[in-house]
């Protein structure tokens, strides 16, 4: 199946994301955007999905959410449910005031290798 321009932008905007996280992760500071750009990774990629299959992409952050849909079309997200559920935290827990968590380097080398298996996982998806 050939991948609409839809979907490439779905992907490319999620490798935008990723990016900015490694750069950042090996600058080795700023742990808040580290974690957020990782959220953004994985979020990206499983509408990337989505989209790959058809499906309606909704305006929704919950990566829980978005792996109970990718679960439809594929049962085997939920080999990468956990990550996607430690994910989710970092999407308004860095964006809003009052709700800023400062999460650590660890926290934020944890989110990035999370990232990076949703990536991989879904890449294998798409391009078997």
């Amino acid at each position: 199946m050939l991948l609409t321009k839809y979907v490439q932008d779905w992907l490319a905007r999620a490798d935008e994301d990723i990016r900015v996280a490694e750069i950042a992760l090996k600058e080795g500071g700023l742990p808040n955007p580290i974690c957020f750009h990782a959220q953004q990774t994985a979020e990206k990629y499983l509408k990337g999905f989505l989209a790959f299959h058809e499906k309606h992409v909704r305006k929704i952050h919950d990566l829980q959410s978005l792996i109970s849909e990718c679960k439809k079309i594929d049962a085997s997200f939920s080999d990468i449910e956990t990550e996607a559920v430690y994910l989710t935290q970092f999407y308004t827990e860095t964006r809003y005031p009052g709700d800023i968590t400062e999460f650590t380097l660890d926290e934020a080398d944890g989110a990035y290798r999370a990232a990076l298996k949703i990536k991989s996982f879904v890449l294998g998806k798409i391009h078997p």
